[in-house]
């Protein structure tokens, strides 16, 4: 049995397994005792995704004669939903896509998810292990670790967005990396595309474009009703292997458990010679940064959950319309689903220093992270912010409980942010929005002489990004030209 838990009062129960702070509508607070039986859980194994997906009953081992019968993809197809696709929605989404409505697949109007905010950073401190002989900091606190130079080859540990591992054989690394959140967006399909492009993006912020193997790890709600399970998460499996697909992997196994809540996530593996990745340590002073999606997707995914809310829709409604907010959910959603792979292979081909992908630490936090990783001494300045249109303007309406321009608003499957060669960076963004890949890329700083650290100026430039799609994108895209670097970080 579990150990209790104690609720505020005093009394005890034993599936609270977390509590909810309604900040924002978003943030849960989890203890290390809820990591722990989180941990259990993942204990009592249900079976590998791939018997899943062959059509085997899914079983919660907590109860004999209680199996839930998870429809497998191969022998219960989801609806196919009606055609409507808008304009602009072109890379992400397949063919007669439409909005998710629960109503439509026989769930309740309010069916909705919750998005919880990760703090996890201070859990992974000291994972590191001592390696005799290696060159490289093993500091203890995460975010402070240096890559190690070995006879093997770069290996490069706890702290940054993959490991990479020298392999015993032919000068060949693995690189791996393993991500899952809880879900954030009301279309379950969508939120399978989230979750895998943002597993593929830590391989990408390495210039990575190829993957060799994907898994998958699910978390089904045991307080999910038979019939939401039955809907909702063969939509989130079909999402996830579609993006695999997009991404040129597929998904051949994985973990799925019964939990309290839902879960998503997975594992990307690649085998690599080393000049098919790019180690982020070699920023230099005169380098400029590129951020290849916009800001704001909590603040966006917020406000849309907040339309159903009257206290919270009424400190923004002054400032922004339905409409808009509507457009910037959808915005979200897309920027969120889009993989970040064109990015990476411009990374070789423009001869970027180091990236991370932003996501859940957001911008000013991912950046400082990447700073310390440098082996030259180099702090970043961000000068520019490119944030969904009226997601600014949300934020301070709201009291700022976001940071969003502060920085430390989490983003979730966010852009890469690159540093590269000042020479490179205009022509690095053309190329980024000229593929196609249904985003685009901004000059947001520079790499000066420093001591491993990262900022944002005082009054930064926000850069309005219109939802595509829109009267306001489709001006700006036919009158935009690329501008000197210099009026960029005016």
């Amino acid at each position: 049995m579990y150990p209790p838990i104690q609720r505020k009062d005093g009394t005890a129960r034993r599936d609270d397994l977390w509590t909810t702070t309604p900040i924002g509508g978003t943030e849960i607070h989890v203890s290390c005792q809820y990591i722990y039986h989180l941990c259990i859980c993942s204990l009592h194994t249900l079976s590998f995704l791939s018997s899943l997906l062959l059509g085997s009953e899914l079983v919660d081992l907590s109860s004999k004669n209680r199996p839930l019968i998870y429809p497998a993809m191969s022998t219960t197809s989801p609806p196919t939903p009606p055609a409507d696709v808008s304009a602009g929605t072109e890379a992400c989404f397949p063919p007669g896509y439409k909005p998710f409505h629960p109503e439509e697949h026989g769930l309740d109007s309010g069916f909705r998810c919750k998005v919880p905010q990760e703090a996890l950073l201070k859990l992974l401190a000291g994972l590191e292990p001592h390696r005799p002989g290696e060159t490289g900091d093993q500091g203890t606190d995460f975010g402070q670790l240096t890559p190690n130079n070995t006879s093997a080859g770069p290996r490069l540990g706890i702290g940054m967005d993959s490991c990479v591992v020298p392999l015993r054989h032919g000068g060949l690394s693995l690189v791996q990396t393993t991500d899952f959140f809880y879900p954030l967006v009301d279309d379950p399909y969508m939120m399978g595309r989230i979750a895998c492009a943002n597993v593929l993006s830590d391989l990408y912020a390495m210039g990575i474009t190829e993957c060799d193997n994907m898994l998958m790890l699910l978390s089904v709600s045991q307080k999910m009703s038979e019939q939401d399970r039955e809907r909702v998460m063969p939509l989130m499996i079909r999402g996830f292997r579609d993006a695999a697909e997009e991404g040129g992997t597929s998904v051949t196994g994985g973990q799925t458990v019964v939990n309290p809540w839902i879960i998503i996530g997975g594992v990307a593996s690649v085998v690599c010679q080393p000049n098919e990745f790019i180690m982020p340590d070699s920023a230099v002073p005169g380098d400029v940064l590129v951020l290849t999606k916009p800001l704001g997707t909590q603040v966006a995914v917020n406000a849309h959950q907040w339309l159903d809310q009257p206290e919270r829709w009424n400190k923004i409604k002054l400032v922004v319309s339905k409409e808009e907010v509507e457009q910037a959910y959808q915005e979200a959603m897309f920027s969120m689903a889009t993989l970040n792979r064109t990015a990476a292979g411009l990374m070789h081909r423009f001869q970027a220093h180091a990236a991370t992908d932003v996501t859940g630490f957001g911008l000013l936090g991912h950046a400082r992270n990447l700073a310390t990783m440098q082996r030259a001494e180099v702090a970043f300045v961000i000068h520019n912010l490119p944030i969904i249109a009226k997601m600014a303007a949300i934020s301070k309406a709201y009291g700022n409980i976001f940071n969003l321009l502060g920085g430390t608003s989490s983003e979730t499957s966010g852009g890469l942010l690159v540093s590269l060669p000042r020479e490179q960076a205009a022509r690095f963004c053309a190329e980024v929005k000229g593929q196609g890949s249904g985003g685009g890329a901004w000059i947001i700083g520079i790499v000066e002489k420093g001591e491993r650290g990262a900022r944002i100026i005082d009054k930064p430039r926000i850069i309005e990004v219109q939802p595509r799609g829109t009267a306001a994108a489709n001006q700006e895209n036919s009158s935009s030209t690329s501008p000197a670097l210099g009026d960029t970080l005016s």
